[in-house]
C-alpha cells in the first residue's frame, strides 16, 4: 500500500509542475505588410491590374515579381527604420517595362503580443516620396498600418 501511495504522489507532483506549451496559433496577427491597390487614373472609382510587375527593395538586386495581372501588391516595411525605398517595375522582363521609385515614411511601434509570438511591429505612414514615370499618382488611403485586411495606399496609372 505505501508502495502505491509513494508512485501515487509521485506521479501527481511530477505532472503539477508542467505548463502550457508556448506555441504562437497561426492565427495571431504579426507585423503587417503595406498593402497597395492600383487604379485606373482615367476613371479612379475602377481598379486597374499591373502586368508582370517587378518590386525591388534599395540596395537589393532581386525582387518580388506578380506575375500576371493582378491590382493589389503587399509588400514589407523594415521594422528598424523610418523608412523603405521600392523600385516598381511595370512589365518587367519585357522591352517595354517602366521603372518608378516610391521611398515611404513612417514611424514604427513594436508591440508585444506572447511569450510565444515575441513582438509586431505597427506603422503610421507619414508621407510617400515618388519618382514617377509611369505612375501617375498616389496617394495615402489608410496611414495607420495594424493589419493587412485593408488598402493603405492607392496608385493610379
Amino acid at each position: 500500500m505505501k508502495k502505491i501511495l509513494t508512485l501515487l504522489l509521485i506521479t501527481i507532483f511530477s505532472f503539477s509542475g508542467c505548463e502550457k506549451d508556448d506555441i504562437c496559433d497561426a492565427n495571431t496577427s504579426t507585423t503587417p505588410r503595406l498593402v497597395i491597390q492600383f487604379y485606373d487614373y482615367n476613371n479612379p472609382a475602377v481598379l486597374k491590374n499591373v502586368t508582370n510587375l517587378k518590386v525591388i527593395g534599395e540596395g537589393m538586386t532581386e525582387g518580388i515579381v506578380f506575375n500576371g495581372n493582378g491590382n493589389t501588391v503587399s509588400i514589407p516595411l523594415k521594422t528598424t527604420e523610418n523608412s523603405t525605398t521600392y523600385r516598381f517595375i511595370l512589365n518587367s522582363g519585357s522591352t517595354s517595362s517602366n521603372e518608378d521609385e516610391i521611398k515611404f515614411e513612417y514611424t514604427y511601434e513594436n508591440i508585444f503580443v506572447s511569450r510565444a509570438c515575441g513582438f509586431k511591429t505597427i506603422f503610421s505612414l507619414d508621407k510617400i516620396i515618388p519618382v514617377f514615370l509611369w505612375i501617375k499618382d498616389i496617394r495615402i488611403e489608410k496611414s495607420n498600418i495594424v493589419n493587412e485586411n485593408e488598402t493603405h495606399v492607392k496608385i493610379y496609372f
